[in-house]
């Protein structure tokens, strides 16, 4: 596609003359990591009990970090993905890209690619961490998971592209996409075990987009098998995404 290379050359190079950004990119997962293993690591106190299986019996760092990896990609694809694509348009830097030819589709795959780059240095951070420094076993299926963790990492991307067509203003994605990270955290399987929400809010998370995402990361990191549904919700939110920020995308 006419100028995707440069385009994605281009992020790059702006990515990285923002220091607080690289920082926040890299330290998010390895916070996440460390917070999170302290609040919800530890074994529940009601996890022995047979009629009550937090964490499917397995030990929760293995449980959580497939999880976390998510969350991890979930915390740039919503907070700072989408307020850069609305900051571009409210500064005028896509139309300067408009006037220059460079076809909406190469912005918009450009977004896709350096964000999973991005994300991708964060998320290898946060395995060593788990894995090599902390008690976490290493996946079951490392391939499977490198797929799944591809597939659900473009599909929350592509999410948060999407955000960054439709939001109006920069500030509005901000505000969103914390709102979203937060909600993800505690609904979706990263924050309390799914077993000790109330009925509501379980039924609640199990319609939010990063729910399936985290299931098909865990499913082959804790059993070294796939999971089709969730691949296939992953693959619609991807489509979805992608095909309402092509039709939402605006140069100005």
């Amino acid at each position: 596609m006419k100028g995707l290379g440069a385009m994605t050359r281009t992020e790059f190079r702006l990515f990285l003359r923002e220091p607080v950004t690289v920082v926040f990119t890299l330290a998010l997962p390895l916070m996440v990591l460390y917070i999170l293993n302290g609040v919800f690591g530890g074994d529940a106190p009601a996890a022995s009990e047979p009629d009550f299986p937090v964490y499917g019996g397995y030990s929760a760092p293995d449980w959580y970090t497939p999880a976390y990896v998510a969350l991890a990609v979930a915390g740039f694809a919503m907070i700072a993905l989408p307020a850069h694509l609305v900051d571009y348009r409210e500064t005028g830097v896509l139309r300067r890209f408009q006037a220059s030819g460079v076809p909406r589709g190469a912005v918009l795959l450009s977004q896709l690619l350096v964000a999973l780059a991005i994300v991708t240095a964060g998320v290898v951070l946060l395995l060593f961490a788990s894995v090599v420094l902390g008690s976490a076993a290493p996946p079951e299926n490392p391939w499977l998971f490198l797929a799944a963790y591809l597939l659900g990492a473009v599909a929350v991307a592509a999410f948060g592209i999407m955000l960054g067509t439709v939001l109006p203003t920069t500030r509005s994605a901000q505000a969103v996409g914390l709102l979203l990270w937060f909600v993800f955290l505690f609904l979706s399987g990263a924050g309390p075990p799914p077993e000790v929400l109330p009925d509501n809010l379980q039924a609640i998370g199990e319609w939010l987009p990063l729910t399936p995402i985290i299931r098909l990361m865990q499913e082959p990191w804790l059993t070294g098998g796939w999971a089709p549904l969730e691949s296939l919700i992953a693959a619609g939110i991807a489509a979805a995404s992608g095909l309402i920020a092509w039709f939402a995308y605006r140069w100005e």
